[in-house]
């Protein structure tokens, strides 16, 4: 019950926040994001802050989370997502849910088969997993209608546009750590063009080369 109330708090501070799309406020709001971190760290579970999950990475404060999906569903037309960084895997349960198929890409090893193991646990089904520096993306099921970026690197890489389909959104945190960054709108117009927006200022962990 606690969890409910916490739950609901955070919906509405989300909502004040700007967040609009029913359907993201509704999968925020049913699922478990205690699940996702470490038991010592449950109380803080519903509160609107990243939080620690190992190997210098973050579970992501909901309002940002809440802030890219949304955005991200303005394109309309997802059939396919790339999740770059799957993390703890609460982005992914949050995508999950809300297009038809998602593939994720995380480069720490261990990060991978524990989000693996609690997704599927969770019986979400249509989520590809692939361990490899997500700066190369996944070619072999691109293009994608969507793109999601959950750590920041200092340039937006080129293997992720060539990924993206005609039409399609690539949302990306760009910007050095504990320096400016800022929340990216990226839209393939046409074959080799593209349109930019500024979404957010915000503050990510780097995007990491190699895998661990």
């Amino acid at each position: 019950m606690a969890s409910k109330h916490s739950s609901e708090r955070l919906i509405q501070q989300l909502q004040h926040q700007g967040i609009n799309n029913a359907m993201v406020l509704e999968v925020l709001r049913t699922t478990p994001r205690h699940l996702f971190i470490d038991e010592a760290l449950s109380s803080h579970a519903y509160t609107n802050h990243a939080l620690p999950i190992g190997y210098g990475q973050t579970i992501s404060q909901p309002y940002i989370v809440a802030r890219m999906t949304e955005a991200l569903l303005e394109q309309g037309n997802l059939d396919k997502v790339l999740e770059i960084g799957t993390g703890c895997g609460y982005q992914t349960a949050i995508l999950a849910q809300l297009v038809p198929q998602v593939y994720s890409v995380e480069r720490i090893k261990n990060l991978l088969t524990k989000a693996h193991d609690r997704l599927t646990s969770l019986g979400l089904d249509n989520i590809h997993f692939h361990y490899s520096d997500g700066h190369w993306g996944w070619a072999e099921n691109a293009p994608y209608q969507g793109i999601i970026v959950t750590a920041a690197p200092a340039s937006v890489p080129e293997a992720l546009l060539e990924q993206l389909a005609v039409g399609g959104y690539l949302i990306i945190p760009v910007g050095a750590q504990n320096s400016y960054q800022v929340l990216l709108k990226i839209i393939r117009t046409r074959r080799n063009h593209y349109e930019q927006y500024t979404l957010d200022e915000v503050s990510f962990v780097p995007l990491c080369q190699g895998i661990s």
